[in-house]
C-alpha cells in the first residue's frame, strides 16, 4: 500500500530553506569576501598585468621595494646596463629595462618609471610594454 505521506525532500534543501533570512546573507557576505581577497590578493605587488612583463617585474620588485633610496636604484640599474631616458620630473626616473627568462629564453623588454618622495625614496614604479 502506498503512502500518502510527501516524498522526502533532499535534506540539504531542507537545511537551507530553514535558516533565518539573515544566516543566508551572512554566508553570502562571508563567501563573497573570501573569494574577493583570495582573488586580489596575489596581485598586490604586480606592477603590470602583460604577462610578457611579469619577469621583469619580479625582478626589478624583488631588488628594489619602496622605500629604496634614488642612487641605489641608479645603481642596480647602471649596473645591468639598462639604458636611463630623459624625464622632466626631478622625483622620476625611467629606464628601458631588457630581459630574457633564463627558463623559456623568451626576450621582453619595458620602460620602467620609478617614482620617488621628496627624500629621494623609491614610492612606486610602472612598467609599459617596450620592443626588444
Amino acid at each position: 500500500m502506498r503512502s500518502l505521506a510527501a516524498p522526502p525532500i533532499n535534506p540539504h534543501r531542507r537545511r537551507l530553506r530553514r535558516l533565518p533570512p539573515l544566516r543566508l546573507s551572512a554566508a553570502a557576505l562571508l563567501f563573497s569576501l573570501a573569494s574577493g581577497l583570495l582573488f586580489s590578493g596575489c596581485n598586490h605587488n604586480r606592477h603590470t598585468y602583460d604577462p610578457r612583463l611579469r619577469k621583469i617585474d619580479e625582478l626589478l620588485n624583488s631588488n628594489l621595494p619602496a622605500g629604496t633610496t634614488r642612487g641605489r636604484v641608479e645603481y642596480f640599474l647602471k649596473s645591468r646596463g639598462y639604458e636611463f631616458e630623459d624625464v622632466a620630473d626631478k622625483t622620476t626616473v625611467r629606464a628601458l629595462v631588457r630581459h630574457v627568462d633564463p627558463g623559456t629564453l623568451e626576450p621582453a623588454a619595458a620602460h620602467a618609471t620609478f617614482h620617488f618622495d621628496p627624500n629621494g625614496k623609491l614610492t612606486s614604479y610602472d612598467l609599459d610594454p617596450a620592443p626588444f
